[in-house]
């Protein structure tokens, strides 16, 4: 895989607008696991790619079919 660009990586806000999540709900699930999450090494900010957001939200839909990624926190 080639390394990511800077572009291709989101924050929190942005991150949970895709979800469909809150921002908290972001940051746990980064913590626990649930989706990845990289640390920007100059400040520790949390940043996301954006396909492996999306690559998680393709993975909820196929283990829960008729789900809109507005009802992920349930997941």
């Amino acid at each position: 895989m080639t390394k990511a660009k800077v572009s291709e990586y989101v924050k929190v806000a942005e991150a949970a607008r895709i979800l469909g999540v809150s921002q908290g709900t972001v940051r746990v699930w980064a913590e626990t696991g649930k989706i990845p999450m990289h640390k920007n090494p100059a400040n520790g900010y949390r940043l996301f790619l954006r396909r492996e957001l999306e690559a998680f939200l393709e993975k909820i839909a196929k283990l829960h079919p008729g789900t809109s990624n507005e009802h992920s926190q349930e997941v």
